[in-house]
């Protein structure tokens, strides 16, 4: 099965340098005018951010009341593993060098995990579960 998470984004070009510059690659069969598609991670995931100007997002239908804007929150947090604690810093360094805002690290016994919202406001959520320790 394949995810695409489509996001109506200000400026697709904007938004797709800042997704660049976490270093996830654009998929050229699913963008064109107006919208950009980036694989999560892997450019050979099955999982995929597909970024829509508003114009675009909006001749799907049924969804003024979605779209929203740059200073709407995110209604949904987008999560995902990664392999290292260290690979989710660089991941959320990479979103603060490229415009983002960096929020909330959470450091539990059984996983460590970042936050980071892209320039339309998209939250994320990296993280790595740690291996189980005998204690």
């Amino acid at each position: 099965m394949s995810l695409f998470i489509t996001c109506p984004v200000e400026s697709v070009d904007l938004a797709s340098a800042f997704y660049t510059a976490l270093g996830w690659s654009q998929n050229p069969d699913y963008s064109g005018d107006g919208v950009a598609c980036f694989a999560i991670g892997d450019a050979q995931a099955d999982q995929f951010i597909m970024l829509a100007s508003r114009a675009s997002y909006a001749d799907v239908g049924g969804t003024e009341d979605l779209i929203g804007g740059p200073d709407t929150p995110s209604k949904v947090t987008l999560s995902f593993d990664l392999g290292s604690q260290d690979e989710v810093d660089a991941l959320v360094e990479r979103a603060r060098a490229a415009g983002g805002r960096v929020g909330d690290t959470d450091d539990y016994p059984f996983m460590y995990q970042r936050q980071f919202d892209d320039p339309d406001g998209y939250h994320y959520s990296p993280f790595w579960m740690k291996p189980a320790t005998d204690a």
